[in-house]
């Protein structure tokens, strides 16, 4: 049995940075004009947490940072999106897991992270302080083990990184004693709004795991600072690749030369862009979305003007979960505000777009 108890140990750091968080509106109130009682209604659906370190990326109200950690009224517009639009749901077959693709697994092992994103595709569920959490990764693993076409586990959640170091360790050495499990990915948003959770006792514990590797999740060009650079260039040095998975998001990331400036400079802190994710059809946040058409016109923007490096995958996460389709500049059928889009397994998915 895995145990995810935190230890009577004195708290480290990162964990005394968590308990002086921003999860409240008067809070929040302090430092910025803000109307508290429209916004009430928001964060009793969807909990607010901002760590300090963050929260201090902020410039002014409604800038790309703040877009990204406040709440919003918008949040509870009647979108006629889906609370779980990739099916996450029906496609688990063990507490805490998610099988969608055959040969590869997320396993969700913490319910929370350092900050909470008002994009979050988990809005129904990430900051809701699930309480069996401990039970639901047990039952996970031990699907892993007993399911040998598995050979890639990702851990996600909430944020894995939130985990006591102990707890994490766990995690790893079970999975690392599965014949079958030939690598790890860790999806992890702690560089970005934690940094100092990357510490070198961390990064010595994952260094004894590899094959690992680490995702993280930087949207704009102001979330790379000597405190993330610090944090990334530690995992890189234990070895780890890392790779970053950006979500395209109006007014934060949604122009060509903000997103070719982020890519460049993650590439100067060792992290390969990844993906560039179109948003996926969560209820509450409509608000973010973009035509796919921008989503082209900025991976198009970014051919020939920088890196080949720099230029991520443009992905859309089809509805239902069918899968993460590619999509290039020139390739996409339309009929209208309807797209067709052909996934791994040949199926045509319909992808209801939005006007500019």
């Amino acid at each position: 049995m895995v145990c995810f108890l935190y230890s009577l140990k004195p708290m480290e750091s990162w964990q005394d940075s968590l308990v002086k968080s921003i999860t409240s509106l008067e809070e929040l109130a302090e430092h910025y004009p803000v109307q508290t009682e429209p916004l009430r209604p928001v964060v009793q659906r969807y909990a607010m947490r901002i760590t300090l370190y963050y929260f201090g990326l902020i410039r002014e109200p409604g800038d790309p940072i703040w877009r990204q950690c406040v709440p919003d009224v918008r949040e509870l517009r009647e979108d006629n999106l889906s609370a779980d639009p990739l099916n996450e749901e029906k496609l688990s077959p063990a507490p805490g897991l998610i099988h969608r693709y055959p040969d590869r697994v997320v396993l969700l092992v913490s319910p929370s992270c350092a900050t909470l994103c008002r994009f979050c595709m988990r809005k129904r569920q990430v900051g809701c302080g699930l309480s069996d959490r401990a039970n639901s990764v047990e039952a996970g693993l031990e699907y892993v083990e007993k399911t040998p076409q598995i050979r890639d586990v990702i851990l996600s959640g909430g944020d894995p990184l939130l985990l006591p170091d102990e707890a994490l360790e766990n995690i790893l050495s079970r999975l690392h004693r599965v014949p079958h499990v030939e690598m790890v990915r860790i999806n992890t948003r702690a560089p970005v709004t934690l940094p100092e959770r990357i510490t070198p006792r961390l990064c010595r514990l994952l260094k004894r795991y590899h094959p690992l590797y680490v995702n993280t999740h930087f949207n704009h060009p102001s979330e790379v600072t000597s405190e993330s650079e610090e944090a990334c260039v530690r995992l890189a040095n234990a070895g780890i690749p890392m790779g970053n998975q950006t979500v395209l998001l109006k007014d934060v990331n949604d122009h060509p030369e903000t997103m070719k400036r982020l890519m460049q400079k993650l590439l100067m802190i060792r992290v390969r862009p990844y993906y560039l994710h179109q948003m996926d059809l969560v209820r509450g946040t409509s608000h973010f979305r973009t035509p796919v058409e921008q989503g082209r016109k900025i991976v198009a923007g970014l051919r020939g003007h920088t890196s080949g490096m720099a230029i991520p995958h443009y992905v859309i996460d089809l509805p239902g979960g069918k899968g993460k389709v590619a999509v290039l500049p020139e390739d996409v059928k339309r009929r209208g505000q309807t797209l067709f889009l052909s996934n791994y397994l040949g199926e045509i998915i319909e992808y209801r777009d939005i006007n500019d």
